[in-house]
């Protein structure tokens, strides 16, 4: 046992590495002024230290901690994904003057954000149902504060307050399910629940009662109808940059979740449905219930963000949109399902962060949020907007942008699987979608400011990131073979 501890943490190093970091903030808050960002920049030495030890275990495919958890190519996939997002958060935090009046409380917002990435990870890899209750938890927890960083701001104490409440009850639920799923397969790893029904069992209505519930509480994380009504206003009152953090870090982290957990837990060798070919699943079709779920979340997404003013909140409509077309790619969870997902969701993080990094830089200087305030910007402002044009021209689908190549998979995914009706209702919404991007881009272009010309001037700093951002969606629009390839390899999971 001591032997296996020893070794487990020879693969542990990343997660430990986070919390290091958490405890050099701390002490960096005891020592140093708060006046300034010198934390965010030890922060992020630490993230880096973290992601060069992520990279390390590349081709690494083992289990740890007597089957707690699993560090293989497909959780070192999302680790990668959680790392960027987190690196970029930190660089928008920096430049972003709604947190100035908060400077004093840096470290807490850096600790907060180091305990959510703990969870993260820990969700990413975790095998055993506890651990992962746990780790859901701890992001949980986190995100629930740092939607209420700003409590001056009277919407998000009311959001924090929404966020709370809608994730005390579903985490609840999906803790019930987790218990019911153990006590019905005597078991507290995914491989146990494997192995419990492929033996067989007497109670499948209970079964189906546990998968339900498992599926509310990460629905609730990833923003699936009909479990999404708490995402508009927390990402309305939250700081900016932490809407820009739980729209792609935590909506990642329940995917790989979502997946390990199906793909291991409930699926039979060769089986091309969500739910395995055992005879006890026979009695609900779990593929057309998910893709259900997928297209109320492309349709009620897309539709209310058609009316929306503030752009946080039409960002946050459109990221419910993108979980239903992630979905699509779930509800064919064979390997070319998988792969366009984690093709989907790599490529999402850029141009997502990309539209809330330029949202974030107007905010800056407006002081508001409101689209039509973007009337003339596209000349005072003309690289942040062209950039802006860019992004959300990308979260589209339109080529040559990465997003055409992340639809192109999720839609060949869902079309080669037989699911036309799905694929038909994702087009349509696309569409749909393109009036709401398109309405941003024509007040910024086609429309003059009222009354005010003079130019908004932003740093190189602020120019550098948004680059950073740009690039890969404009470079994976036109060579995306390396997504592609790192995508099918990250495709093992430790023990399938």
């Amino acid at each position: 046992m001591v032997e296996n501890i020893l070794n487990s943490i020879g693969h542990f190093y990343p997660e430990i590495s986070i919390v290091v970091t958490l405890c050099a903030v701390i002490i960096a808050d005891l020592l140093l002024k708060r006046e300034n960002h010198t934390i965010s920049w030890i922060f992020l030495a630490g993230l880096t230290v973290t992601g060069l030890l992520v990279l390390q275990q590349t081709g690494i495919n083992s289990s740890i901690f007597h089957d707690m958890a699993a560090v293989d190519p497909f959780a070192v996939f999302f680790k990668v994904i959680l790392i960027i997002a987190s690196f970029f958060i930190v660089l928008f935090s920096i430049k972003s003057r709604e947190l100035d009046p908060y400077l004093s409380r840096l470290a807490e917002y850096y600790m907060l954000i180091a305990g959510m990435l703990l969870g993260m990870f820990l969700m990413v890899g975790s095998t055993n149902l506890l651990l992962i209750y746990l780790a859901f938890e701890m992001t949980s927890i986190s995100s629930y504060v740092l939607a209420g960083f700003t409590k001056r701001a009277l919407k998000s104490a009311e959001g924090s307050v929404k966020y709370i409440m809608y994730g005390a009850v579903s985490s609840g639920i999906m803790l019930y399910g987790i218990s019911l799923l153990i006590g019905i397969t005597s078991a507290t790893d995914i491989y146990g629940v494997n192995a419990a029904l492929a033996a067989g069992i007497e109670q499948p209505i209970i079964l189906y009662i546990a998968i339900l519930m498992i599926i509310v509480g990460i629905g609730f994380k990833i923003a699936l109808v009909p479990f999404h009504f708490w995402a508009p206003d927390v990402y309305e009152g939250a700081p900016i940059t932490i809407t820009a953090y739980l729209s792609v870090a935590s909506k990642v982290a329940a995917i790989a979740l979502m997946i390990r957990l199906f793909k291991v837990s409930f699926m039979d060798a060769g089986s091309v449905q969500i739910i395995g070919d055992w005879p006890i699943f026979e009695g609900l079709n779990w593929n057309m219930l998910l893709a259900f779920m997928a297209a109320m979340a492309m349709i009620a997404g897309n539709l209310t963000a058609l009316k929306q003013d503030n752009i946080k909140r039409m960002l946050a409509y459109s990221s419910i949109a993108h979980a239903g077309y992630i979905l699509m790619g779930f509800v064919v969870l064979t390997d070319e399902g998988i792969t366009a997902i984690m093709i989907y969701v790599f490529l999402y993080l850029f141009m997502n962060l990309g539209a809330f990094y330029v949202a974030m830089l107007f905010s800056n200087k407006l002081s508001t949020e409101s689209i039509e305030k973007y009337k003339g910007l596209g000349y005072r402002a003309p690289m942040e907007c062209i950039a802006m044009t860019i992004f959300l021209i990308a979260l589209t689908g339109f080529p040559p942008t990465a997003g055409f190549v992340a639809k192109l998979y999720i839609f060949g995914a869902a079309i080669s699987a037989g699911w036309i009706w799905l694929a038909l209702i994702a087009g349509v919404t696309t569409v749909i979608s393109l009036f709401y991007y398109i309405r941003v881009v024509r007040n910024m272009f086609f429309f003059k400011s009222d009354g005010i010309s003079e130019p908004l001037v932003f740093d190189a700093g602020s120019k550098v990131i948004l680059f950073l951002l740009l690039i890969p969606v404009l470079l994976f629009g036109v060579y995306f073979t390396p997504i592609i390839e790192f995508a099918r390899y990250s495709l093992k999971m430790f023990g399938m």
